[in-house]
Formats: structure tokens, sequence, C-alpha cells
């Protein structure tokens, strides 16, 4: 757990001054941190100063540290409210109110219903007043109850008197602990974990979309009795190429990438001329999509782009107009941020720092006025996202009827790229002069910097979390669920001041209470679980903490180590998981037995050891599988099996374990070999760019995938471990 260092005494070397040293403890700044290895490591003054200093802080000097830490002590006294007032259901919790001491305050909620609730109670509070120069203020405590309704408040506040003055906060009432769907209830489900934009039919346009993702889920459910797919983010790219092939480094979190539309699937298109000459145009993108092989997003995008603005300029009925304008009024002025953005982006290029100086922030009058000039540029982006929402809703709806209990499960990306939309219209809430990443561990000695900017803790208080519930409630609109990746940043995250090298970072605290409970609320409010990618160094307190809200963790089988003694056997795995063989960050299992992963990161030169010693040790640990196998009866006594009974194996062995949720990858299920993503690399490798194939190296189309004998056993498999039968066999040795 992150502490804060003995502020008592001179500084000892690379130590922060005792006044430094408080004033990043006020702002949750760790001026030390346990590293992978268990050694305290001194946070150099340098990055506190730098991260503070992205908290809007000046801490240059011991002086403006004293004035700072004056200001900080001001600011609270001064508010009458905290920012934000948090509670979870079925307990009590209680808040501050600041008043000109000796005055008498009145308290009262109105709740999210617009009903009142009065007669809130006073608890002690002994905290002397504090002098604020023309006044003394008091502080007096109160307490929520303990049946409030989950949902969000505001808290009011009314002094009278010469002084007397009228106060509200918004209160934030979350779930105690997350229960499950009740569509799940206490049953296990699976799911097809995909990278959509790989997964091409015969009638998507070079990669996979909407329609394609909606039979997929079809397929799975109908067929093998699948409960969910699992997707990459789909996240909003910058429409001016190159498009970043990243769906983990998006322009925006807030809307969706309109790549993955299908323009068939639009009503308007029935009435667009030359749709035989359009058909053309999308075998003319398949054929090139193939050939190249690889997964071509501006190509696909251009072609794509120009008949959807043939679309766009259908006249639409008087119903849909009506729909059109309810959605624009839903999404409001981040939707018209979002598509101003866009339309500058196509116009000065997706890096808004290079644009001119009076574009630069998205509540200037120059910003307001080419929108204006450009209305339907700007309103052709806004459509785009109607469209999607309207597909990303149908496809939800088609998963569940199929027989899906979760349906879509989405994807949430840890941020954004710092020179993209999000970016550009929240810089408020924003640590634009730092980047987000993770320290030094065992598997990467030199730490990672993301490039992306994290959100500032203090902003998204005074904002009472707005922005943060905005992407929470996007990523669960249309879906059953959803995969948080790096969910630890919701505790605390790793802070690189601009220009500085990852290992001269250091943590950031932030409000989990918050920002768990807001999840937790807008999960229970769509009926949906939540699962938190909590891989890698991670406090064992956050894993119990996350359980206890009722968030599920990650589980990935290569990962699962015994302390060091091998594998951790299935009945030890956790209940409340989203448990898998692999991960988009490995190659497919039939990759990883064959070795891949160690024969493509001698090739890119990323091995910290000899290839053979890397080699030899993956050799051993996949040997301790595969006696594991054996142990437990999943595996017969061939020294050698074939890799194809390898991977049934490892499937079924997910079924040993009590995990709730697991996942088939798509690219398992057909025998691929080649990984999506190769960390450490960026262009040294196509990540995020390699279609679905064959164990033969060729790409497959969706349609092949369903007549897959491969695909269905693996499927089949998967369907009897939840299910509790098996229809293609028996569970046991092969």
């Amino acid at each position: 757990m992150t502490t804060t260092s003995d502020t008592s005494g001179a500084p000892g070397p690379g130590s922060a001054s005792p006044v430094l040293a408080e004033l990043a403890s006020r702002y949750g700044v760790a001026v030390d941190y346990e590293d992978w290895a268990g050694r305290r490591i001194a946070v150099p003054e340098s990055t506190l100063v730098a991260v503070l200093d992205a908290l809007g802080v000046d801490a240059g000097t011991e002086d403006s540290r004293v004035a700072a830490l004056a200001a900080h002590d001001r600011e609270y006294w001064q508010r009458p409210l905290p920012p934000i007032v948090l509670g979870r259901s079925g307990a009590t919790s209680t808040f501050w109110v600041h008043v000109t001491h000796g005055d008498a305050v009145e308290v009262f909620l109105t709740l999210e219903d617009g009903t009142t609730r009065t007669g809130l109670r006073q608890v002690e509070n002994n905290r002397p007043p504090f002098d604020l120069g023309d006044r003394l203020v008091g502080e007096a405590s109160f307490e929520l109850p303990a049946d409030l309704p989950l949902g969000y408040h505001r808290l009011h506040v009314r002094v009278d008197g010469a002084r007397g003055f009228e106060a509200e906060t918004p209160v934030v009432l979350s779930p105690a602990r997350l229960a499950l769907p009740t569509r799940l209830g206490a049953r296990r489900a699976w799911g097809m974990a995909v990278q959509l934009y790989s997964v091409r039919s015969r009638n998507s346009w070079g990669t996979g979309d909407l329609t394609d993702l909606t039979d997929l889920a079809v397929w799975s459910a109908a067929r093998h009795g699948a409960g969910f797919v699992l997707i990459n983010p789909l996240h909003a790219a910058s429409p001016a190429p190159p498009m970043e092939p990243s769906p983990y480094l998006p322009t925006s979190r807030r809307f969706v990438n309109p790549l993955y539309l299908r323009v068939e699937a639009i009503p308007e298109y029935a009435e667009v001329r030359g749709r035989g000459r359009i058909r053309k145009t999308r075998t003319t993108v398949n054929q090139r999509a193939v050939r190249n092989g690889r997964i071509d997003r501006d190509a696909a995008w251009k072609a794509k782009r120009a008949v959807l603005q043939q679309v766009y300029r259908v006249p639409r009925s008087a119903g849909r107009n009506i729909a059109y304008a309810a959605y624009r009024a839903r999404e409001g002025r981040s939707l018209d941020d979002f598509a101003t953005w866009c339309a500058l982006a196509e116009r000065y290029g997706s890096d808004w720092h290079t644009w001119p100086a009076e574009l630069q922030h998205p509540r200037r009058e120059e910003v307001a006025a080419f929108a204006a000039a450009h209305h339907d540029a700007v309103d052709f982006h806004r459509w785009l996202q109607w469209q999607l929402d309207d597909q990303l809703t149908a496809a939800q709806a088609t998963a569940t009827q199929a027989g899906m209990e979760l349906g879509i499960m989405s994807d949430l990306a840890v941020g954004v790229d710092p020179d993209g939309a999000d970016a550009w219209s929240l810089q408020e809430v924003l640590a634009l002069g730092v980047s987000a990443g993770a320290p030094p561990d065992e598997f990467n000695q030199l730490g990672q910097d993301w490039s992306q900017p994290p959100w500032r803790p203090d902003k998204l208080v005074e904002h009472a979390y707005e922005p943060f519930r905005a992407v929470v409630n996007t990523a669960l609109r249309h879906s059953g669920g959803v995969r948080i990746d790096h969910i630890i940043g919701m505790f605390r995250l790793w802070w690189i001041p601009k220009g500085a090298a990852p290992t001269d970072g250091t943590y950031v605290r932030y409000d989990h209470e918050a920002m768990i409970g807001i999840i937790a609320l807008e999960a229970h409010r769509s009926g949906a679980v939540v699962v938190g990618e909590d891989l890698g160094t991670v406090e064992p307190w956050v894993r119990d903490y996350l359980h206890d809200r009722g968030l599920f963790g990650t589980s990935i089988l290569w990962f699962e180590s015994d302390e060091g003694r091998g594998p951790l056997p299935a009945e030890r795995w956790r209940e409340y998981c989203l448990s898998s063989v692999t991960t988009h960050d490995l190659p497919p299992t039939a990759g990883y037995l064959a070795g891949e992963h160690v024969r493509l990161r001698e090739e890119l030169d990323l091995l910290t050891r000899p290839a053979a010693e890397e080699l030899a040790e993956d050799r051993a640990a996949q040997a301790a599988w595969l006696d594991e196998l054996r142990r437990v009866g999943l595996l017969g006594p061939d020294p050698s099996p074939d890799t194809e009974t390898v991977v049934l194996a490892l499937h079924r062995y997910l079924g040993r374990t009590p995990s709730k949720l697991l996942a088939l990858s798509l690219t398992d299920a057909v025998g691929d070999l080649k990984t999506q993503n190769q960390p450490g690399t960026t262009d040294e490798y196509p990540n995020w760019r390699v279609p679905l194939s064959g164990p033969d190296g060729r790409p497959l189309l969706l349609e092949e995938v369903f007549d897959d004998v491969r695909a269905a056993r693996l499927a089949d498999a998967m369907a009897g471990i939840t299910r509790g039968a098996t229809r293609g066999g028996t569970e046991g040795q092969l």
C-alpha cells in the first residue's frame, strides 16, 4: 500500500521535505512506494513538484508550498458542503457542514424522485472552529439515514441570519454490493472473447462490424449456449487518417468508432441510388483486404465513409427525425463537442494542439463559429453516432433474444489519446502535463508510459464525477456487462511527468469509494456485471474490496500460479471472476504452446536474456500445466499430446474452477496462431491489425467459423461446463 514518508526531522537523500510531503499527501501524491521486489523507493522531489504542478499546485519552493497548504486549508473551510457526499445502501454515512461558528443550520435532502427528506440526525463533531480572518467557521456533522434509496440525490443546507445562505451538493447512494443480474442468477456462463475488427464476413467492409457481432452472438448462443460475447473497446478513433489501430488508445471513450457500422443496416440505405455499384465497391474492398493480409482501417473507412455520406443525405421520415432529435437532446453538449472536434480534425488534423490557438478549447467563440459555418460536416458526425446507437441497441437485443444471459460485454479502456476529442473537450478534468503508465516490474523493468492523460482526482470531485459517470454510463448502455481495463486505476494510478522516464513517476490516489460506487450504481441500473482487469501487481486488500462490492476479477490460466510452486489448483481460483486460458496480449493458445510469444519477442529484440533460457523456462511452465491436466484426469498419459487435444483440455480445466464467468477466445476456437498485440511494440509488429485466421494462417470469414468443426467442439465443451451437461462427449480424460 502507498504510504507517506515520515515528515519529522531533516529529509534524507531523495526524500521530500516535511512541507512538500504534507502537501503531496493532501493531494494524494505518494512520496514513496513499494516496488515489485518489496523495496521502499523514495520519489524524486522533481517528480513531486511536476505532478503537483499538473494538479494546479505550485510546489517549486518552500514558500510556495507553505502558501499552497494555507490555500488548501482556506478552500476547505470556505466550502459550506463537501463537493459530493457518498453513501451505501443499508448503512449510515456522515458528512460535514461549515457555517459561521454558532449559527443554526437546516439540512434536508431532495431525492431523485422529487420527494424531500428532513430530520437528518446531527452527530458529534468536536473539531475546533477555523479562523478565516473575518469570522470563525465551525464544522457540524450530520448523518445520511440507512434507508435512503439508491440513486443521485441533492443535499441542501439553509442558514438564516446576517450571513445566511443556501447551498446544495450531490449525493451518490450506491449498492453496498452489486447483485448478479436476474437473468444470470446463480448459474455460470461462458462467452466468446473477440477482437471485432478482425472478424470479417462476406458482407462487411474489410473489417468486422456490428452486424458481424450480432451474427456471432446468435451463433454462439443458439447453437452453443453462450451467455455473452466479450468484445474489444469500440471507442471512437479519429476520422482523419491514419486511424489509430489500438482500441485502447481512442480519441474518445464517450462515443463509438463508426468504422463498426454496417451501412446496409441503416434504414435510409434502402433509398440510396446506385446500390449495385456500392456492392461492387464493397467486394473490391474485401478483396483488397484479403490480399493485403492486414486489417487496413484507413482503406475501409475511406470507402465506407463515402457511402455513409450518401445515406446521410437521404431524407428521413418524420418519425426518424423525431428519434434523431431525441438522441441529440439526450447526448447534449458532449455529442456536439465530439462532432465539432471530428469536423475540426478533418480540417486541421487529429492533434488539437497544432490547431489555430483560437480553436484549442471547445468553449471559445471561434469554435462555435466554426460549427455554425460547417453545420453539415458537424451534423454528419452526430448522425453517425445515432446510427451506432441504433445498431448497438439492436445487437444487444438480438443477443439476449437468442438466449444470452448477459449479451454483449463491452470493454472500457484506461484512457484516451492526449491529442484527441476527449482530451480537447475535457481539458479541465484531465491532467495534461503528465501521462499514465506503470512502474517497473518483474516483466518490464523500464516501466511503461501509456501516453494517456489521467483524470485529475481533484477536478473529478469538483465536477461531482459527472465526466466519469458519463463514460461508465456509455460503456453500459448497450451491454449486459463491462470489462474495465486496469481497474486498479480507480484506486491509484502511476503518473509520469512530461518528458520523464516511466521510472521517474509516482502514484496518485483516487477516491475509490466514489468511483467504484458510481460503477456499481450504473451497473445496478443496467442489470449488468462488472469485470475488473486486476492482473499484475495488486494489493490484496484491493481485490478483497472489489469482491465485497460485487465486482468480478480476472484470471488468465497461464498467470495463475501457486506462489512459484506451479499451477494454482482449480479449486483455489476465485469464484467472482472471469477466467480464460489466454488474453489478447498473448498469442492464441495454439501459438503459445508452440512458443510463438518467445520467438516473436526474440525477433523483435524484446528479450532481456537469451532466448534459450526464456524458452526453457516457458517449456517448464507448460510441462507443469500438462502434469496438472493429467493429475485431474483431463489429459491422458501420452507424453506428446497434439495441440488441439491440449487446447481442449485447458479449457475444460476452467470448468474445474469455481469461476462464474468463463471465456473462450475466438482465436482459440478456430486454431489461430497469431497474437493480436505484442506489448512493447508499435509498428514493429502489426498490433491490432491481424485478421482472424485458421491454423494454416489463411484468413477466415465469419461464415466459415459457423461451420468450423474445431470451433464447434470447443464451444460445446464450454456449454457442457456451464450447463451441467456436455454436448459432445464427457468432460473426463481425452
